[in-house]
């Protein structure tokens, strides 16, 4: 399966479909710096910054969901994550599988970045792969981790780091004096909420060792967290983050939670419904930290992680086998919000949502406690509704029952340094959405007034939200 012609179909005005969309496009959006506020970039790599060792390393390996598509086309695992064939190999499959991913983001995403990083706008497909994947190796002999990120403008990026991480790469590159981005530490505890997890115990001894606390009972634990917290601030760190099927938020005491905690050092494994109560009470006791120390929350919700057990096991967890999934999410969310908003303990929160039925719910959540000291904000469309359709109606829905105008704008969460091109898919969609309507007579033709409103969905608000100053 193989295009015939191959000549550039991502054009200057690529997903611009009217003139208003253009100017807004051109003159505002595209000139703005990223700040990339979630990612998975590793933070080792930035910090040693040396040449990639080639087109796989930065692009294919750990990119799960080029994986998923491989693996739904039926390539064999040993071209998908496989050490016995040669990275030709794993390449030529992937240009194999891009035809097929017509209608996929996966096929935008392609040729955006190959275009934008490698100046390369042919399609790639089985014709063109030896020449697509020696010259993307030719190039990056002497390109650099920071160097790709200085290419697409990125001025701040954080990553998502666990508390028992020492920080030691971000306090590198910090130090380095190298021109390159801000890159601070995201705090991303979800490890502690795994109580009924097998090796749980042994994640508590890492954690009771970096924070030089015992952990005992619950307020060792939470002394813990605070220490990591403090340790994650004086680096610099800003930001949380959780990555939950649904919001824990079950009536509790701290009795009721020591206890439970006591029951597992013991070496008792805790009921559904005790492991619900001990995870609420950490998360609001989190949150409430997270507001002492002024920092953003954001809660990523309604994934049905590590679906395909035997890959799990085979691989580990984040290898492409999660999807979207159909917990309950109104009612939870709107009892730890509320909770920590009586206590005068709510600190700016994203909120990101994985099903789209759900879209409305969470367009609507944040109107319930935003006021002049605390925004909450819903996120933008994420993991498998970061494509065209998807961000294009979480910015509707949010348009119509919230305040677009505010809103904070796109991020790559992404494993692959040739990823933030996504941030100039989102800003297109954004101008040809809001020229569409200009042009339909639906806002006013003012081009300065809505290239301003651009601009600051693109950067200034997040900047201003997150508090970040460079």
């Amino acid at each position: 399966m193989e295009f015939k012609n191959t000549d550039p179909f991502i054009k200057e005005n690529f997903l611009l479909q009217n003139k208003t969309a253009e100017r807004l496009y051109f003159e505002y959006a595209e000139k703005m710096p990223i700040i990339d506020y979630h990612n998975h970039l590793p933070p080792d790599v930035i910090a040693e910054n040396r040449p990639f060792e080639g087109i796989n390393q930065v692009w294919l390996d750990g990119d799960h969901y080029k994986w998923r598509a491989m693996r739904t086309l039926g390539v064999p695992e040993k071209f998908i994550t496989g050490k016995e064939v040669s990275n030709k190999e794993k390449f030529d499959q992937w240009a194999y599988t891009v035809p097929f991913t017509v209608g996929n983001p996966l096929f935008h995403w392609t040729h955006l970045e190959l275009d934008r990083y490698f100046g390369i706008s042919t399609i790639l497909q089985p014709s063109t792969a030896t020449a697509i994947f020696e010259e993307t190796n030719r190039q990056l002999e002497n390109i650099t981790p920071k160097g790709l990120l200085n290419d697409m403008k990125v001025e701040m990026l954080c990553t998502t780091d666990d508390p028992v991480d020492d920080l030691s790469h971000h306090q590198k590159i910090a130090s380095s004096g190298d021109k390159g981005p801000e890159v601070l530490a995201g705090f991303r505890p979800d490890n502690i909420f795994g109580i009924k997890e097998e090796h749980y115990l042994d994640y508590v001894g890492f954690l009771s060792e970096a924070a030089e606390t015992e952990i005992n009972d619950l307020d060792g634990l939470l002394d813990s967290l605070k220490s990591r917290i403090s340790y994650f601030h004086e680096n610099g760190c800003r930001i949380s983050d959780h990555g939950l099927e649904y919001t824990y938020a079950s009536d509790f005491t701290h009795a009721a939670a020591d206890d439970i905690l006591k029951k597992r050092i013991g070496g008792n494994l805790p009921t559904v419904e005790e492991a619900n109560i001990f995870n609420s009470c950490v998360l609001y006791e989190l949150f409430v930290m997270y507001h002492d120390f002024g920092w953003t929350q954001q809660l990523h919700l309604g994934a049905l992680r590590g679906n395909n057990q035997k890959l799990k096991r085979q691989l580990g967890a984040d290898v492409g086998c999660d999807s979207i999934g159909d917990f309950a999410q109104a009612k939870n969310l709107s009892t730890l919000l509320g909770r920590l908003n009586d206590a005068d303990k709510l600190t700016n929160t994203i909120l990101y949502n994985l099903n789209p039925a759900m879209n409305e719910v969470f367009a609507t959540m944040p109107g319930n406690f935003n006021n002049d000291k605390v925004e909450i904000q819903w996120g933008t469309a994420w993991w498998f509704l970061d494509q065209k359709e998807g961000m294009e109606s979480q910015m509707r829905t949010l348009s119509n029952m919230g305040l677009l105008s505010k809103f904070i704008g796109m991020l790559t969460d992404s494993r692959s340094f040739l990823s933030f091109p996504r941030h100039e898919y989102f800003r297109r969609l954004l101008c040809n959405m809001m020229g569409e309507d200009i042009e339909n007579g639906l806002l006013p033709n003012d081009i300065s007034f809505f290239g301003n409103v651009v601009e600051n969905i693109c950067y200034h608000n997040l900047k201003e939200f997150i508090n970040y100053k460079k």
